[in-house]
């Protein structure tokens, strides 16, 4: 793993923002760990992300609640995966220890999945949840994951951007076609309301509309190029069908072959992307590895 920039225990990013580090990194899953955000201005705020039950991270959420002599009314979540949820237990922990009522009082808010807690509470697209001195406004972002949300910070004209963009690394997605659709969908929003990037792991990014265009670009152009590869192994190499794994050989030839598996990944769900798309087709047929074969469609473009 390359060497990654320190993201503080605990950094004040703006009179409302305030980010404390999960305490569950440095991996190549996480990065540096996870961020979560304690967000507002007045006794009452809300907590974006909760870690990964990592008990190193409690004296750090406690510190920040007594320096800013306030409580958490309200948790966010932006998605499902372990490292942004299972730390909730400890954070309810943690209110009940500082006053039993906070923690009976805490609303938890988040898009609805299967894994969800009973008395969690749905958000959906648009909806906005409020405390003194910050409105967020929930963005369904599929993609990373199908219940992935991102929030615009109103008086900021920031985004907290999750999994969806990460600072100082590229996201993974379960879903490309949903993950371009909400990268788009950030675009369309322009720079008043896509200024700064509070990303789920690593540092805050500045010029946050130029970041969602060059994740763009970064995926379109891949998807080109793959186009690209099965054009040319057809006409000019006679071969007209190649699995994720023939075209990773070519496109990452110079990346260290114990790489090549989980890059075959990333290009297969490209492949899958321009299957929906109308440009490739899947074989009813594996190679001699067993992975699925594709070929390109007449009519596909780039």
């Amino acid at each position: 793993m390359n060497t990654l920039p320190k993201v503080p225990d605990i950094a004040r990013l703006s009179p409302r923002v305030i980010r404390i580090l999960g305490q569950n990194g440095p991996s190549k899953f996480v990065l540096q760990g996870t961020n979560t955000y304690l967000i507002g201005t007045g006794p009452e705020r809300i907590l974006l992300d909760t870690g990964d039950q990592c008990d190193a991270y409690l004296p750090f959420l406690a510190k920040v609640l007594d320096e800013e002599r306030c409580t958490i009314t309200k948790v966010l979540l932006s998605h499902w995966h372990h490292d942004h949820v299972e730390g909730l237990p400890g954070v309810r922990q943690l209110l009940a220890q500082r006053d039993a009522k906070d923690s009976h009082a805490l609303q938890v808010w988040k898009f609805p999945h299967e894994d969800d807690e009973a008395d969690w509470q749905a958000l959906k697209d648009n909806d906005e949840i409020q405390t003194t001195g910050a409105t967020l406004r929930a963005l369904h972002t599929p993609g990373h994951a199908s219940d992935h949300l991102s929030f615009l910070l109103l008086e900021e004209g920031a985004v907290f951007t999750a999994d969806m963009i990460l600072g100082g690394s590229t996201s993974v997605f379960e879903d490309l076609s949903a993950y371009m659709a909400s990268l788009r969908k950030l675009q369309a929003l322009g720079k008043d309301l896509v200024g700064r990037l509070y990303p789920g792991h690593g540092l805050e990014m500045e010029n946050g509309l130029s970041v969602v265009q060059e994740y763009i670009h970064h995926r379109q152009a891949r998807e080109d190029e793959i186009v690209k590869l099965l054009r040319h192994r057809a006409q000019s190499q006679g071969l007209h069908k190649a699995s994720a794994m023939d075209l990773v050989k070519v496109i990452y030839k110079d990346v260290n072959p114990d790489l090549y598996p989980a890059a075959a990944h990333g290009v297969d769900l490209h492949l899958q992307k321009l299957q929906q798309d109308g440009q490739v087709e899947g074989l009813a047929e594996e190679d001699g590895q067993g992975d699925a074969v594709w070929r390109l469609k007449p009519n596909a473009r780039i």
